[in-house]
């Protein structure tokens, strides 16, 4: 009995390997590092809090800080009397940027489907240097100290910040289609932890000569990026006269299944699949997708309100871990800086090799309910570590792992198969928009998580603080719930079709 096309495995790097070109590896490259540089800058800030605590409370009520000289020009500049109320201000910065972050990634989204997705991301990241380089060293170099300043350029740099991961996703749906999309977006989503190991590796470095310097550099390379990208990146193939993806992959229809989206419903019959939520074109170009028609295609719904428990307990280890870190145990903070590190490259293996599994399956969400219940026992393990540098950085880093590499995908990959279902008949026009909608509906999550951590710390301790990760762990498997069991549902499906096969 001959196999149906759509249950036959095709091997996911063969489709990957015969489109590779070396403009594939240069988007691939700046569109890598062009977020990574975001993320450096974002990781600067939560390096640097105990120095900026200590700035900003008077020397005589704090034992951390060093003796500040002229004294009567810092005691009339301190923001506040001690260093809690610091604490929490900086936890408030953190909520309002992602609250920003949140709004902007809604609009950035429908700008970027509708405008040249090259000048939106070098926009955004030459801007946002400038505002870094305002906030952190700027101020300090002029000895201006003003809560509203502060307050206002956070919310300027988180709203220009969410040009970046919009862009970057819909750069790379152009150019990579869905065989081995798993594993590419798994290993190309580590941009973010890299970019949070570059922005720890850079502020340690030159932490020693103040927290200025740590945003001058990290702002001064942020903003050589942009105009790099603004020189250099191809947001499509059809720029250099490579067929597009959409095209190319009805040109090999044979292969059905290493080109199908897997967000597609495979229980719908062929008249139904022709059905597009797009107006036909006569000139045969795609019109961007309305946001609320986004919002209703399958899964879109479910994989926000999942990223944003998700994404509220990953953003809580990158924004918060160095401090825990030294708060808790008493490190130094360019060690603690250091030591953080592992969290990330526990994030970017996990992102790679669960990518690479689901690519395998040829499903997703079951993938991430194994490694997010892992997760739970991870985090569980994570609060008991002893004072021990090499076991925290072990249990972090497999912490990293299960929580990082869920995290990765949902916002790369699942987000690329989510804008390229069949209901938009693969059109890059929707990219933009569904990844701005399910990272932007994360990011509000993380905005209120940040608040909140900073509140459960300071009023029942940290262990608190690691049982509402398990809580909201535990809630995003709850939310993609029942994509698991269809999931799997297809699966033994699958499995039975094969057997009857052979």
């Amino acid at each position: 009995m001959a196999v149906p096309g759509s249950f036959r495995r095709q091997p996911a790097s063969r489709g990957l390997v015969s489109h590779c070109t070396h403009h594939h590896i240069v988007v691939f490259l700046l569109t890598f590092f062009s977020y990574s540089l975001l993320h450096a800058s974002r990781k600067t800030f939560s390096n640097v809090k105990v120095s900026i605590s200590s700035q900003w409370t008077p020397s005589c009520l704090n034992s951390t800080a060093p003796e500040l000289r002229p004294y009567e020009l810092w005691n009339s500049s301190h923001l506040f009397p001690n260093a809690e109320e610091a604490t929490l201000f900086l936890g408030t910065l953190d909520t309002i940027f992602l609250f920003s972050y949140a709004v902007g990634l809604f609009v950035s989204g429908i700008v970027g489907d509708r405008l040249n997705l090259r000048w939106v991301l070098s926009f955004g990241m030459c801007s946002s240097a400038l505002v870094v380089f305002s906030f952190g060293t700027l101020t300090e170099w002029l000895h201006f100290y003003n809560k509203w300043f502060y307050c206002s350029l956070w919310v300027v740099n988180g709203l220009l910040q969410s040009t970046g991961w919009p862009c970057v996703v819909a750069v790379m749906g152009n150019w990579f289609g869905k065989a081995g999309r798993g594993f590419v977006f798994g290993l190309w989503s580590a941009c973010a932890s890299v970019g949070n190991i570059l922005g720890a590796f850079l502020a340690s470095c030159v932490l020693k000569y103040g927290y200025e310097y740590a945003f001058l550099v990290t702002a001064s390379v942020q903003f050589a990026g942009g105009v790099i990208v603004f020189f250099g990146l191809l947001t499509s193939p059809k720029e250099v006269g490579l067929p597009e993806l959409g095209a190319d992959e009805d040109e090999v229809s044979v292969e059905e299944d290493a080109n199908r989206p897997l967000m597609g419903n495979d229980d719908v019959d062929d008249d139904e699949r022709n059905y597009s939520i797009q107006a036909a074109d006569n000139d045969n170009q795609p019109k961007a997708i309305g946001f609320f028609q986004a919002c209703c295609l399958p899964g879109v719904v479910l994989y926000s309100l999942a990223y944003a428990c998700l994404k509220l307990v990953n953003y809580s280890f990158f924004f918060w871990l160095p401090f825990y870190l030294s708060n808790n145990f008493g490190w130094k903070e360019a060690e603690a800086d250091q030591l953080s590190i592992w969290y990330d490259v526990g994030g970017i293996i996990g992102g790679t090799i669960q990518g690479l599994i689901s690519d395998v399956l040829q499903k997703r969400a079951p993938v991430l309910a194994v490694s997010l219940l892992f997760a739970v026992g991870s985090l569980f393990g994570y609060s008991r570590s002893p004072n021990s540098k090499p076991i925290n950085a072990v249990i972090m880093a497999i912490t990293g792992f299960f929580i990082g590499g869920p995290s990765n995908m949902i916002s790369s990959a699942i987000s690329a198969d989510l804008g390229r279902q069949d209901l938009v008949k693969g059109s890059s026009e929707a990219l933009a928009t569904v990844t701005g909608i399910v990272d932007g509906t994360g990011s509000i999550g993380a905005a209120v998580g940040q608040y909140l951590v900073s509140l459960i710390q300071e009023n029942l301790g940290w262990m608190w603080v690691f049982y509402f990760f398990i809580l909201m762990t535990s809630s995003t498997v709850l939310f993609i719930s029942p994509l698991i069991v269809r999931e799997i549902r297809l699966l033994l499906h699958e499995r039975r079709l094969r057997v009857l096969a052979e």
